[in-house]
């Protein structure tokens, strides 16, 4: 934990210095695959443990949410994005865990739910959670595509995934908030293709 050792001046300078360290094609990339969903009425789903959990249920609220313009909240017939955290389907991972195991809470949901050129977003510091490996591996099989957020060297899940965005860091908070403020720039990225403003606005 960097923050045992460094001070909050030191803290936030070693933060911004692994900001550059990043492959900004890897969130660039998720950003197009999540709005390729969005075109084509495809589901985004998303999973994580602890704080990944956590930032799973905040990609989730800010994707289905803040992506839409505050003046359309109430319109009918505005095409939304399908994002689901299945971090947050408490009966479903009770009942799994419960029953026949941690390492199926995230899978089984997919079961239900996930079809054919959808997206799972799977976040594990580590890259070794094994209900985050099981959701990818069954998503791979059954042609979802699939993204890996990871930390430390990645893991299993930096290669199993068919896609990534890995931060090559040993400190699991600062890997989280990392993935966090990507995760926010995605969200604006792909406001601004839904609604086409900024950058993004028509010509």
């Amino acid at each position: 934990m960097l923050g045992t050792e460094l001070n909050p001046r030191d803290y936030l300078k070693r933060c911004a210095a692994e900001f550059d360290r990043l492959d900004l094609s890897q969130i660039e990339g998720l950003a197009d695959d999540i709005f390729e969903a969005y075109e084509h009425g495809k589901f985004v789903f998303i999973c994580g443990n602890g704080g990944s959990g956590s930032n799973s249920s905040h990609f989730c609220e800010d994707l289905g949410k803040s992506t839409l313009r505050r003046e359309d909240f109430t319109k009918e017939g505005i095409k939304r994005l399908k994002v689901m955290s299945l971090t947050d389907n408490t009966p479903y991972i009770l009942a799994w865990g419960n029953d026949e195991g941690f390492d199926r809470v995230f899978v089984e949901q997919l079961k239900n739910f996930g079809s054919k050129g959808d997206l799972l977003i799977a976040i594990s510091g580590s890259g070794n959670s094994p209900n985050i490996l099981s959701a990818v591996e069954w998503a791979n099989t059954h042609g979802l595509k699939t993204w890996g957020i990871t930390g430390y060297e990645g893991g299993k899940l930096k290669s199993l995934g068919k896609k990534n965005l890995h931060v090559p860091l040993d400190d699991m908070g600062m890997v989280e908030s990392i993935h966090l403020v990507a995760f926010h720039w995605i969200l604006n990225d792909i406001h601004g293709r839904i609604n086409k403003v900024g950058r993004h606005a028509v010509k």
